[in-house]
């Protein structure tokens, strides 16, 4: 499932291709993946221009030019892909908005979704998430407030949407090894020392995943060299029985709350977030 790098390394190259540019036409191949009938999606949207896109946790906001905004939610499967007739995916598109020289194709949406909000409904969609914690205001102190209180695994926490937004199965494992903390360890058992690396790696892990495009596999458009830079970069995430390229360990997979973990039993130790 896309995650805070990959919505990041997508908004910034959509900007860069769609801004400015008029929604001429609109497909709509699956009513179940938006919120409204497709004859209101698209009357809503044709002739429409988006006008910036925001990023929300793992959700992109396509601001349009009504004032009316676009959600989008990938979920487990979801991607996106521009480009036009000669240059399409073989991949069932469940949305497409069609642009004067090119098209974007919605692909995935199968538990991923495209709605169509206003300013007020979007606010509300939007409200029980956690804070984003690559904003400047997400300092450390707020950082140790929140998770001071929690009891749960350090896993589970980080992934919790409305404790910190954005961050999922992969970033959560690749931030535990990050701050040399095993993903099981309950928070609370956290000293203030293993918190500030804790913290820290949040933003080294994230910014540095940004920097590389994230893990998504497929690019973004033909010739796009960015997007799934990120994948040779994992260090833990999706590496079973292969070596700790820290310490010459091997990494373990585990289930924790039916999902998979990924840790170096060496190097990332159970009682290391006592100190």
């Amino acid at each position: 499932m896309p995650e805070l790098p990959e919505m990041e390394n997508y908004k910034k190259l959509l900007t860069n291709k769609i801004i400015g540019k008029t929604i001429i036409d609109i497909e709509v191949n699956r009513e179940k993946s938006i919120n409204t009938s497709s004859t209101d999606f698209i009357q809503e949207l044709r002739g429409k221009q988006i006008v910036k896109i925001d990023r929300r946790a793992k959700h992109l906001i396509f601001r349009l030019s009504s004032g009316k905004n676009l959600l989008l939610h990938l979920m487990l499967g979801g991607w996106m892909y521009i480009g036009n007739d000669n240059d399409s995916p073989n991949r069932t598109k469940q949305v497409i908005l069609s642009f004067q020289d090119i098209k974007l194709y919605f692909i995935g949406l199968r538990l991923g979704y495209l709605h169509m909000l206003d300013e007020n409904d979007l606010v509300t969609k939007l409200s029980d998430l956690g804070p984003e914690p690559l904003d400047p205001s997400f300092t450390f102190e707020n950082f140790q407030d929140i998770f001071q209180s929690r009891r749960g695994k350090l896993k589970t926490t980080l992934i919790d949407q409305k404790i910190i937004s954005g961050i999922g199965n992969c970033y959560s494992d690749e931030i535990c090894f990050e701050a040399k903390i095993k993903p099981t360890i309950t928070v609370n058992s956290l000293g203030k020392d293993r918190l500030f690396s804790l913290y820290n790696s949040i933003q080294t892990v994230l910014r540095n995943a940004i920097s590389l495009g994230g893990y998504m596999e497929e690019p973004l458009y033909l010739g796009d060299q960015l997007t799934g830079g990120y994948n040779s970069h994992l260090l833990v995430y999706d590496r079973e029985g292969k070596e700790c390229r820290r310490c010459g360990g091997t990494i373990v997979k585990i289930e924790l709350s039916f999902r998979k973990c990924f840790y170096c039993p060496d190097c990332q130790k159970v009682d290391i977030g006592l100190i």
